[in-house]
Order: structure tokens, then C-alpha cells, then sequence
């Protein structure tokens, strides 16, 4: 799909996480963004918390709260770091607690932490800079976990949105991509990400996740997320209707609703005891 670059980091020359427009414009519609997105597998909220329920948990990029709040519900404390002011105060009217800001420039004051994780944010962070910081602020024995969804709509629904899109906005960069990519483009992004914990020499060796699941859409909820995606949070409202009206009819012809498969990758590594 080329619709989704927040959760779908893919590799490119492009460096996204100097793509600043973007990378905070999620927040145009915070409630419709936390309403609409999916959350995280049971497994791996189980993974992240599985040395102990009770960890002191920075969240990276928090967005909502999304993943944040289903930490808080495994008995997790968690602060949030969010570079866009209007996510931030969703997520605290949400009961996380959250500081604004970018990773980068992220502030610990003397703060550690159990895990620090990233929920399909960790391409809007600089890849050198942030994981040294998360190797500073995690304690020894801590869990650093990056994580986020692959979305694999049937094709009449991708290739649909996609000729739309062209349509819509000749102009943007996004344009020219395949459909459907394979999900071995974002295997290698993640790839990617144990690479640089590795060369850090703060982590033991990084672990690499999958969870494969599903979830169906009725065509009214799939065009409410399509709006909170990086592909159109930043469209006109004529070309967003365009492509809304085209993705509805192409839903409409499959009987009103499809079922999605997801994949959710991650990459995991624990903090070594010793700097070296």
C-alpha cells in the first residue's frame, strides 16, 4: 500500500525523520486518529512486560496514547514523548502522562527507564541519535521495542485507493509506489533498526517479532482511518473526498466491508549491564 508511512517505515533514500511536516501532522484530528487506529497484539503487549508487569515505560512518539494506555492496562507506568502539542493533550485527557517534545531533543533530566518502546514511530527519529539516547535512559536489563502494523488490504481496495490517489494528488511524492509491496520491504526496514542497536554496543543481541492477524472493516470505518494516515493528513478537502468516494465504491462492490490482514513486526533488544 502507499498509503500509510507513519506505520509502514520502508527503505528509501529518503531520511523520514526529517520529514518534520509530516512526521506532526497526525494531530489534525486526534480523536478520529485515537478512535480509528488499531491497537497492538495482546502477545506482544505480553512480551514487552514479561519480566515484570510493573515497569517504568517511556513511550516514543506516543501519538494518543494508543499503546501507551494498553501498557497502563498491564500495570505499566508510562510517560509519553510527543512532538505534536494536539496528540499530547489527547493522550493526557486519555490518563498518560506526556511531555512534548522530539526524542532528539527530549530532555530525561536524570529519568531512567525499564523499557522505552515505539509504536509506529521510530522512523520519524533520527536512527543514530535515538537509540543511543534509548540506551542512555533504559537501566541495565531494560527493553528497548520498536514496533508497528503492516496493513495488507485485498488488492481491489489497494489498487483502488492507489489510482484515486494519483488522481487526486499528481504532485506528491507519494505517487509512483506499487499497490500492494511485499512485506519483505518491511522486514528489511526493521532489519535495519537491529542494526543500529547493534552497533550502539550498549544492547544485547536485538530480537525480531511477528504477529500476524486480522481484523474486518465495514466501509465506514475504513474510510474513518484513511483520513488519520501520513499519505492524507495533509491533502486539500476536495482531494481527500475524491479519494474517500473511490475507496467507498470499490468497499461497496465487495459487499460493504473486507477483512484486513495485518502484520505486526517488531525489533527488540535488552539493554547490556555495563556501558561499554
Amino acid at each position: 500500500m502507499p498509503t500509510l508511512p507513519r506505520e509502514q517505515p520502508e527503505p528509501s533514500p529518503m531520511e523520514p525523520h526529517k520529514a518534520r511536516r509530516m512526521a506532526e501532522s497526525f494531530g489534525v484530528d486526534a480523536r478520529r486518529y485515537d478512535q480509528a487506529r488499531p491497537g497492538y497484539p495482546d502477545a506482544l503487549v505480553a512480551r514487552i512486560v514479561a519480566d515484570s508487569p510493573a515497569l517504568d515505560v517511556l513511550d516514543v512518539g506516543c501519538g494518543t496514547g494508543i499503546a501507551g494506555r494498553q501498557l497502563q492496562a498491564a500495570g505499566c507506568s508510562v510517560l509519553g514523548v510527543e512532538p505534536d502539542a494536539r496528540m499530547a493533550d489527547f493522550a493526557r485527557v486519555r490518563g498518560l502522562r506526556v511531555e512534548v517534545a522530539t526524542f532528539e531533543t527530549w530532555q530525561p533530566l536524570g529519568r531512567t527507564f525499564d523499557a522505552v518502546i515505539a509504536a509506529q514511530s521510530w522512523h520519524w527519529v533520527d536512527p543514530v541519535a535515538g537509540t543511543a539516547k534509548a540506551a542512555r535512559v533504559l537501566r541495565p536489563g531494560g527493553r528497548l521495542a520498536i514496533f508497528g502494523h503492516v496493513y495488507e488490504p485485498p488488492a481491489e481496495v489497494a489498487e483502488s485507493f492507489a489510482a484515486a490517489y494519483r488522481r487526486a494528488a499528481p504532485d506528491s511524492p507519494l505517487n509512483g509506489r506499487p499497490a500492494q509491496r511485499p512485506l519483505d520491504l518491511y522486514q528489511a526496514a526493521y532489519a535495519k533498526f537491529a542494526d543500529r542497536i547493534r552497533e550502539t554496543e550498549q544492547f544485547h543481541a536485538p530480537e525480531q517479532w511477528r504477529f500476524d492477524w486480522a481484523q474486518s472493516y465495514t466501509r465506514d470505518q475504513w474510510l474513518d482511518l484513511l483520513p488519520t494516515t501520513g499519505g492524507l493528513t495533509q491533502l486539500r478537502p476536495g482531494q481527500l473526498a475524491e479519494i474517500l468516494d473511490a475507496v467507498g465504491d470499490t468497499i461497496d462492490s465487495l459487499g460493504g466491508h473486507f477483512t484486513m490482514a495485518y502484520t505486526t513486526l517488531a525489533v527488540s533488544a535488552v539493554r547490556a549491564d555495563a556501558a561499554h
